[in-house]
């Protein structure tokens, strides 16, 4: 993730080099392009981040209650019939 925003800043930068000293109209060009797929590739990477920490949360939760499961079945044999 740092290395998509120092990405992302050093095109800010380069961008804003251009429009202080209008170095050319080709640059603008392409210096928008990359924006445009740098922070699409920033936004599918924070998405799928997002979708990995739920299915992490949702499998340690499936860890606790199958662990819990086993201390409730091994008290259930410890304790007489009535």
């Amino acid at each position: 993730m740092f290395v998509w925003c120092a990405i992302l800043f050093g095109l800010g930068l380069l961008a804003f080099v251009d429009s202080i000293f209008n170095m050319g109209e080709v640059f603008r060009r392409a210096n928008s392009i990359v924006f445009l797929l740098i922070s699409l590739g920033l936004l599918i990477r924070t998405t799928t981040k997002i979708k990995l920490g739920r299915l992490e949360d949702r499998e340690n939760r499936v860890f606790d209650l199958e662990r819990r499961v086993r201390q409730l079945e091994a008290e259930r044999e410890r304790q007489p019939d009535f």
